[in-house]
């Protein structure tokens, strides 16, 4: 591996710096709270204050669907090398009692925002960047979550298809796909109608699991990882 790559994706003592969308709960926290352990410097993007006690940690408030004010933030960061997209809620609802405008909110957290993130961050990262999406193990389907499922396998799409292009320039880009994890969205009252499951491990995935992950594949070691969708199940994919 360059030496080159290796400083610009190995946050621990190499001065990374990693945007984290979600940071203030959930997995962006979790992921944030992970990267910061490892050395890394770390600006959260949430539309609440991310309180994360670390010199290494800038909070900055904003919507990721104010695409305007999103270009803007992004705009004057400097020194990037991962971006992890975790920011996400979930709508649930079965056929005859979709609602266009929860598909659509969805669509434009999870995949538009992810599209303005890659597209002004992507081009200018050094070799050995990184770029994870945070997607989910219903991408390949499920009853009763059919807009937020296909929200998710949009990512995937968009992945291999950024993972393709950036490849000669030593950036990867891969989806981490939890199955139903320990955060606020596990009991969101408007998913009511379609209560989690435990996998067979018979507990929830947890946050600091869905971390570490996202962690060895923002590193130098993963620079052989891209275009890929890691599925964490807990065995209910089997």
């Amino acid at each position: 591996m360059a030496a080159n790559e290796q400083s610009a994706s190995d946050g621990r003592g190499h001065g990374g710096c990693a945007v984290v969308t979600g940071a203030a709960s959930g997995i962006g926290q979790a992921v944030a709270t992970r990267l910061l352990a490892d050395g890394w410097h770390v600006v959260g993007l949430d539309r609440v204050r991310a309180e994360l006690s670390s010199a290494r940690f800038r909070s900055v408030e904003v919507d990721l669907t104010d695409f305007e004010r999103l270009e803007a933030v992004l705009a004057g960061l400097r020194d990037i090398t991962a971006v992890v997209h975790a920011a996400g809620f979930m709508r649930t609802a079965s056929l005859g009692s979709l609602k266009p405008e929860d598909g659509a909110a969805m669509w434009r957290l999870h995949v538009d925002a992810a599209a303005v993130l890659a597209n002004a961050l992507l081009p200018r990262m050094p070799a050995g960047g990184r770029m994870v999406l945070i997607g989910s193990r219903t991408a390949s389907g499920a009853a009763g979550r059919s807009q937020y499922a296909a929200t998710k396998a949009a990512l995937n799409g968009m992945a291999r298809s950024w993972a393709a292009e950036l490849a000669p320039r030593g950036i990867t880009v891969n989806v981490v796909a939890p199955g139903a994890t320990e955060t606020p969205m596990l009991t969101d009252p408007a998913r009511e109608g379609t209560p989690p499951r435990k996998p067979p491990i018979g507990r929830f995935i947890k946050p600091d699991e869905v971390a570490a992950l996202t962690a060895f594949l923002l590193s130098a070691e993963a620079g052989a990882i891209t275009g890929q969708q890691i599925v964490i199940c807990g065995g209910g994919s089997i």
